[in-house]
């Protein structure tokens, strides 16, 4: 039986959440075992490319085509919704979503140009849904209103348990002299001090604020890069951090940076390393939050933002999520059709983000115990396995059945003799 036809167009070969995101859709497809899958390999901003070749890949690299023949019958992007064009018989658009309260009318329209969305979040499927603009004539009446009109659905990022697991690490964090560490994983994004997305400079010298002065004081980790790795963008951040650290008095904690690319097993050995004590993550909006759920398999407590995508798997029962409230985006952090001005995101409370601190690093055999639960939280509810599952739900439910292309078999006709 001739299979279903999936083109794919995506960041396969990325170092980036959205090429992470790729490889999990695409093995799932594949692993299903019901579809002829073909992927359109595609860049990520500037993010790094190679990560097939440096991971060993070979199985997804061989799914790359350089160009399609031929209508698909199902056609996927993975990416921001502006750039979704229909080009398949069946159309779908995968994306994070948003971080923010408000989309682009420009990512409605991209949406209404797919037969379904499927998104990352719930936060992110009510963004869309509640981005709602009015349409006007060049009289300024308004003439009718631009909404989301495509079905929606939510298909989670699940956590591949065998690249995220506790083990006994082999990380080299020698310099490190404290034996308590809180680890930050994410990109440094634009914005001034306060206002970058995933609030790196504020998660900095609140930490600095807490533990300034203490007999006794952990170390801050960051894992973080400029989007992609090199010197210069290792002084830059350099730079930063010292700008940060110059502006609090006192006998301060130690702050380690850790910049280049890591394997999965890399990360997982970080995570698991006997210093890193917790995760933190003061983000202003996440579409999902990918780290947090890989983190949260190694049973170590977490600290985060109480808003966004991170919220349907992080229980604010097991993890300690920070309390604040919603404020406008700076001008500084916005980015023309995709993080909007006229759009909130979240801003931790000061209060709430000193006493999480102090509440993990003095009470943390309370959190651990807390943390096992949250882990078996995300290994049960939260896996790849269950993402798989999943979309096989939905693709069963909202792709067609298309025409079977059947061979015209002819008749054997005999020449006759002359």
């Amino acid at each position: 039986m001739s299979k279903t036809k999936v083109v794919i167009s995506c960041p396969i070969d990325t170092y980036s959440g959205y090429g992470a995101r790729s490889r999990d859709i695409v093995k799932a497809l594949v692993n299903l075992d019901k579809y002829d899958v073909k992927v359109l390999s595609q860049r990520w901003g500037n993010t790094s490319t190679g990560f097939l070749r440096d991971h060993g890949m070979d199985d997804l690299d061989a799914l790359i085509t350089p160009k399609v023949e031929e209508q698909p019958d199902v056609w996927i992007q993975i990416t921001v919704p502006n750039e979704f064009q229909p080009y398949g018989k069946y159309n779908i658009g995968i994306t994070a979503g948003i971080e923010t309260t408000i989309c682009d009318p420009s990512w409605v329209q991209g949406c209404n140009r797919m037969n379904l969305i499927l998104t990352s979040s719930n936060h992110s499927k009510e963004v869309f849904e509640k981005s709602i603009f009015e349409q006007a004539d060049r009289n300024n009446n308004v003439v009718g209103s631009l909404k989301l009109t495509t079905p929606m659905e939510v298909l989670f990022e699940g956590v591949d348990l065998t690249k995220y697991f506790k083990t006994k690490s082999t990380f080299n964090l020698d310099q490190i002299q404290e034996s308590f560490a809180f680890l930050f994983v994410g990109t440094w994004l634009k914005g001034d001090f306060g206002h970058d997305r995933k609030n790196v400079g504020y998660l900095i010298k609140s930490f600095l604020e807490t533990f300034k002065n203490k007999k006794n004081q952990p170390a801050l980790i960051l894992k973080t890069s400029l989007g992609t790795s090199s010197h210069i963008h290792t002084d830059v951040m350099l730079q930063r951090i010292s700008a940060i650290i110059s502006s609090v008095k006192g006998k301060l904690p130690n702050i380690y940076l850790i910049d280049g690319d890591l394997s999965d097993e890399e990360v997982n050995q970080l995570y698991n390393h006997s210093k890193v004590k917790a995760m933190i993550s003061l983000t202003k909006g996440e579409g999902f939050g990918r780290p947090l759920l890989e983190f949260s398999t190694i049973s170590k407590p977490i600290m985060c933002s109480a808003w966004s995508g991170q919220a349907d798997f992080l229980d604010k029962e097991f993890s300690f999520l920070v309390g604040g409230t919603l404020e406008k985006v700076h001008k500084s952090a916005a980015e023309k059709g995709v993080i909007l001005e006229e759009a909130s995101w979240f801003k931790p409370d000061d209060n709430s983000v000193h006493q999480g601190y102090k509440s993990i690093f003095e009470n943390y055999k309370k959190y651990s115990e807390l943390s096992k639960r949250q882990a078996y939280r995300s290994k049960t509810v939260f896996s790849f396995e269950k993402m798989q599952e999943e979309l096989d739900r939905l693709f069963s439910n909202y792709i067609p059945e298309f025409p079977k292309q059947v061979e015209l078999t002819l008749p054997k006709l005999e020449v006759p003799k002359l």
